[in-house]
């Protein structure tokens, strides 16, 4: 990533593209449920070391999807906090059924030819 990236707006198109395969995407979803998930348990418990499990959630499946499926590096090393605004973003994009746009957009080939790892 040799790009430099001066606004969210600017990011957002390069993060869809390092998010291209479903699979990826897909274990990212995993990870951001298992963090809402997470959060709501320690809200409703008051358990709130539970917290403390969160970016192990959130990151495991991420990373597990760029280093395996993706072969990628995660924007989170250079974009931390636009990493993590652009995650949540996605999810809740896709929970919408409004991913599919952003991600023709950005220039992700959403279609069934799409060749998987």
């Amino acid at each position: 990533m040799s790009e430099r990236y001066a606004t969210f707006a600017e990011f957002w198109p390069f993060y869809l593209r390092e998010h291209a395969l479903p699979v990826t995407r897909g274990l990212h979803y995993v990870g951001t449920a298992l963090v809402i998930a997470v959060a709501i348990f320690a809200l409703a418990t008051g358990r709130w070391w539970f917290l403390l499990a969160m970016p192990l959630c959130g990151y495991f499946f991420a990373w597990l999807a760029h280093f395996t499926v993706e072969k990628n590096r995660p924007a989170t090393f250079t974009y931390p906090v636009w990493s993590l605004a652009a995650d949540f973003r996605m999810f809740g994009l896709w929970l919408t059924g409004r991913l599919g746009p952003e991600l023709e957009k950005a220039g992700v080939t959403t279609g069934s030819d799409r060749k998987f790892p």
